[in-house]
């Protein structure tokens, strides 16, 4: 049987859930193909930024080469936020809400790490939720597509092994399709996750170091 046949001899939960999956599964692709593409970019800008900022004689330059590295700006959001912690505030605190040394560096620098995090961590949700749904979406295709099947065949009055194998076999097809769908996401928010942890530990070492750089600390 064509997909075309199949199509039309679906009904209107049949097409949908077909559609539905086929949906989960573009965009579970279109995230993994810009996934893959920001976390070889990371791994790579990450530590072209770490170094060229080492190795800067300045803050200002330090900046400037982390910039000319960091192309999803990754790094340079801490080295922003540890170049503003480092600049006297104007008007200081009150004495109800006194500062203390090293709130503002480590304030600037979680929110900076945060931001970096966030750029990181974008689609991983849409992964984990195609992997988690995608199995039960094909399942309640399968379950309706044998429903729909039996009717058919209780309403031609002569149910066959021969004639119920067909239908029953392009209901099952909805079962694989859910798990073709959920397999990719699955692993790809295994893989990406690793990949993205490794660089997350580089930016929270590296504002370990600069909160170090801020306050004084060896």
């Amino acid at each position: 049987m064509t997909f075309i046949h199949w199509w039309r001899a679906g009904d209107g939960v049949t097409q949908s859930t077909a559609l539905v999956l086929l949906v989960m599964s573009m965009a579970s692709w279109v995230v993994m193909l810009w996934k893959l593409r920001l976390v070889l970019r990371a791994r790579a800008d990450t530590q072209r930024s770490l170094a060229a900022f080492w190795l800067a004689p300045d803050w200002a330059q330090a900046a400037a080469a982390v910039a000319a590295q960091d192309r999803d700006r990754l790094v340079l959001p801490l080295v922003e936020a540890a170049a503003a912690a480092r600049r006297p505030v104007v008007g200081g605190h009150s004495a109800e809400f006194p500062q203390a040394p090293g709130a503002r560096a480590t304030r600037l620098l979680r929110t900076a790490l945060a931001i970096s995090a966030a750029r990181l961590q974008w689609g991983q949700g849409v992964l984990s939720t195609v992997g988690a749904t995608a199995p039960f979406v094909g399942l309640l295709g399968t379950v309706w597509g044998i429903h729909h099947a039996l009717a058919v065949m209780a309403g031609a009055g002569q149910i066959s092994v021969e004639r119920l194998a067909g239908p029953v076999g392009e209901a099952l097809i909805m079962t694989a399709a859910g798990l073709a769908v959920a397999l990719p996401a699955v692993l790809g928010y295994n893989g990406f996750g690793r990949a993205i942890a490794a660089v997350e530990a580089e930016l929270e070492g590296l504002a370990q170091d600069l909160l170090n750089t801020c306050t004084g600390s060896a």
